[in-house]
């Protein structure tokens, strides 16, 4: 395999050789990261990419290359740190606009984007392990995303240990510097692991929510609040689907990943950014997506951010939060089509309790 000619990694990774091009092209212009005497950008970018989409090991990147196991190394970790300097500029920006996927369907009243997290293996070390271990028993590290319904990144936020709450995490995205932005007048659709905010829109707890909840003859909506879950939860998919094509695309998330936790949460960041660039240059999601369910989703029946003590002013904005929520709820079950089997039943969910 002779250096510089791009064309030779096709079959390395599902990229397009003029992607794989243009990818190099990219790090080479706009972080410090050049050829060395022996070993060019090309195949340095080469190994990062075997190793996060086929989860492929050290031994097996020096026999394909003929290199070290301290040159793959460094091969590796100089890429990861080149492409964790560009990153954040190939998160998308949030937009203004209405997405088309709100304006070309009645059903949905003009909802934003989607916002959540989800829970990558992790391997940890020391006397940390317990906060990194989820409800399931195993060690991950809690990634806060956002997206849009282009299924592209707009932030990500790892390194968080498994035990911190939802909430943590996004005050932690709002507070850094190059942090998590909401437009004006726009909003982010949550699960309820969040509380209900004007920017932060949650689902109406004891009422049905999960997609599979209205699937079947008879299960359509009966009121206002069934109708306002549905709508939310058709929408909120998309972050779903985004870390199902994520992980189907990046396999070496499927599995603790053998590197420092540091290095572990770096690589989250790089593969995002390398998603938004997939997307934009070829389209390439044609593999099996991993259904990522429902399985982190904590139940709607829960207290909502039952861990903090709110002040008098954020008891108001709470209030006033779901008075709106319900609000969006009552007139999209006002303004549903009339069918003959549809539920006129009134809706009798109070939403004072709900946080």
């Amino acid at each position: 395999m002779s250096e510089g000619d791009p064309q030779s990694f096709r079959q390395l990774y599902r990229m397009y050789p003029d992607a794989f091009v243009k990818l190099c092209s990219i790090i080479r212009d706009k972080t410090p990261l050049e050829d060395t005497r022996h070993i060019c950008v090309e195949e340095m970018v080469a190994t990062l990419l075997i190793i996060v989409g086929h989860n492929d090991r050290y031994c097996n990147i020096r026999q394909r290359f003929s290199r070290s196991h301290f040159a793959t190394s460094q091969n590796f970790n100089k890429v990861l740190k080149a492409l964790n300097t560009i990153a954040p500029d190939m998160m998308v920006k949030p937009s203004t606009a209405i997405p088309a996927k709100i304006q070309e369907s009645a059903r949905f009243m003009p909802f934003f984007k989607a916002i959540d997290g989800t829970h990558i293996p992790a391997m940890i070390l020391g006397r940390e392990v317990s906060s990194f271990r989820n409800r399931h028993g195993m060690q991950s590290q809690n990634v806060l995303a956002a997206c849009n319904f282009d299924l592209q990144f707009i932030y990500v936020l790892s390194g968080w240990e498994d035990s911190a709450h939802d909430s943590k995490l996004l005050s932690d995205a709002l507070s850094r510097r190059n942090g998590l932005q909401v437009p004006q007048g726009k909003y982010f659709l949550v699960d309820c692991g969040f509380a209900n905010r004007r920017q932060f829109l949650t689902p109406l707890r004891g009422v049905r929510y999960h997609l599979k909840d209205f699937d079947g003859q008879g299960r359509h909506p009966r009121n206002a609040s069934e109708l306002f879950n549905l709508c939310h939860a058709s929408l909120r998919n998309v972050i779903e689907r985004i870390f199902g094509v994520f992980k189907s695309r990046f396999t070496i998330f499927k599995t603790a990943p053998p590197f420092p936790f540091q290095t572990q949460a770096e690589l989250v960041l790089a593969c995002a950014g390398l998603h938004n660039f997939l997307r934009k240059e070829c389209r390439s999601d044609e593999f099996p997506v991993e259904n990522e369910g429902d399985q982190d989703v904590p139940p709607l029946d829960t207290e909502e951010e039952n861990v903090e003590w709110l002040s008098q002013s954020q008891l108001q904005q709470r209030t006033e939060a779901n008075a709106w929520r319900m609000s969006i709820a009552n007139a999209m079950w006002e303004s549903r089509p009339m069918n003959n089997g549809d539920g006129n039943e009134n809706d009798e969910t109070e939403d004072g309790n709900d946080g």
